[in-house]
């Protein structure tokens, strides 16, 4: 709990666990967290042929029928992807979430092959995972899942929030440090970790790996995590989770 040289790397899918209880005793307030250095976008992408032309088709049906739509992602049931899911269709006026079909795969491409195939409706997943279905033209994306639209060949993609969804659901990419450590390691690691991500070599490794930016440090990090748990408890409890 004290050791200053002990770094740990977490993402959404850690916040999700947490807000989950799947780390039994354990909760975010336990750790620093230090920062994020990145964030892969979720998406509401559907096949090219489908019937939902844009994203309010999709709203509409499933509010007229929750259980019209079968949306489809990687992992199990109720994990980020599932998560994204149900943040999208709750803030689309959905009122039972429960009513909310969603089929997990055991990853991102395999669920993006039976949404391209035609076999299920609407993809839940992150932009890295969906870019070159898009760039084929086997795959529309109706949303991102993001504060602002994303620069260079994905600019055109239009968010949630701006067609009136108010949902942000990035998968972040970042970092905690033991609850004991001083006060100088934790500056330490938050201004380290900002040289870092400020370095064109991390700017590469984010192109490479299909991250995009998402920088937060010290106190305005810890409470976007505590947030995000939050939200997710609440969120897993209205699913009969909590």
């Amino acid at each position: 709990p004290a050791d200053e040289q002990l770094l740990v790397a977490a993402s959404t899918v850690t916040s999700a666990g947490l807000a989950q209880g799947l780390f039994q005793g354990m909760t975010a307030d336990q750790v620093n967290w230090v920062a994020a250095l990145g964030a892969d976008y979720g998406v509401i992408a559907v096949p090219k042929d489908s019937e939902f032309k844009t994203l309010d088709d999709l709203t509409k049906a499933l509010n007229e029928d929750p259980r019209s739509v079968i949306f489809a992602g990687g992992d199990a049931k109720r994990s980020w992807d599932h998560l994204k899911v149900l943040m999208f269709a709750d803030k689309a006026g959905v009122e039972d979430l429960s009513q909310v079909r969603y089929l997990a795969y055991e990853g991102g491409g395999e669920a993006l092959t039976q949404v391209v195939g035609g076999h299920v409706d609407v993809f839940s997943g992150d932009i890295s995972e969906a870019k070159g279905f898009r760039e084929s033209g086997d795959l529309r994306i109706l949303a991102l899942l993001s504060d602002e639209r994303l620069e260079g060949d994905l600019a055109d993609i239009p968010t949630a929030k701006e067609q009136g969804i108010d949902v942000l659901a990035p998968n972040w990419r970042g970092f905690y440090i033991p609850p004991n450590v001083s006060d100088d390691a934790k500056q330490f690691w938050t201004s380290t970790i900002q040289e870092l991500s400020q370095s064109d070599e991390w700017k590469q490794a984010m192109e490479s790996n299909g991250l995009m930016p998402f920088n937060m440090r010290g106190q305005e990090f810890e409470q976007f995590v505590l947030d995000q748990v939050k939200d997710i408890e609440d969120l897993s409890q209205r699913m009969g989770a909590g």
